[in-house]
């Protein structure tokens, strides 16, 4: 009687897709230091050889995985945004909401798009999720404040400031360090955002 489970076997095509979702469990268990091409043909199931055929190294597989990432972020990012209404400040909020809420379940891929140096950013697999990711903040920001915030020193600094507020928000609830920074966020996510945010977009009220 046979035993063991047997080999999964790829049809033309589908060889890449796997060998992609086996990276993303190599990084999450293994870590960026960990994370090697023969590991990943194994755990997909492959000979060591296999991930030649559409990777010609680690950074290329790196590369697509973050791609991977950046487009499942900008999709969170726009989902919540929609769900959101029409609100500007609403949208806004959701659309930090979304990027803490990403980092939260894909601890592994953060740190890959945000602080690794192996994938190469040129690429446009990467860089066009990437950019419209940025092109919602900006936009938000817009939204906002009734003008292309980019245009001026101000209105970029208000875009790099709202970017630093939730990213490292995110940075820290991640790295664990803090225990009651994950807390607030769990008990009252939209609240959090307001607070975060509240220096650099005020509400209109709070504005003198």
């Amino acid at each position: 009687m046979a035993t063991g489970r047997p080999k999964k076997r790829y049809h033309h095509g589908g060889l890449r897709e796997a060998l992609i979702e086996a990276a993303e469990q190599e990084l999450a268990e293994k870590g960026i230091e960990g994370f090697t091409l023969r590991g990943v043909a194994k755990r997909a199931g492959v000979s060591h050889a296999a991930p030649a055929h559409h990777f010609r190294d680690t950074g290329e597989l790196l590369t697509a995985l973050a791609a991977v990432g950046a487009q499942r972020f900008l999709s969170g990012m726009t989902e919540r945004e929609a769900a959101a209404g029409d609100d500007p400040r609403g949208r806004f909020v959701a659309t930090g909401r979304a990027y803490i809420e990403f980092a939260l379940a894909n601890p592994a891929l953060f740190e890959l798009m945000f602080g690794s140096k192996r994938p190469d950013f040129d690429e446009p697999i990467y860089t066009t999720p990437a950019s419209q990711s940025f092109r919602v903040l900006v936009d938000g920001i817009a939204a906002l404040r009734g003008d292309d915030p980019l245009t001026s020193r101000e209105g970029r600094a208000a875009v790099m400031s709202a970017w630093s507020l939730v990213h490292g928000f995110a940075s820290l609830v991640i790295a664990g360090r803090v225990r009651f920074i994950r807390e607030d966020f769990e008990a009252d996510p939209t609240g959090t955002i307001e607070r975060l945010i509240a220096p650099v977009v005020p509400r209109p009220e709070e504005k003198r």
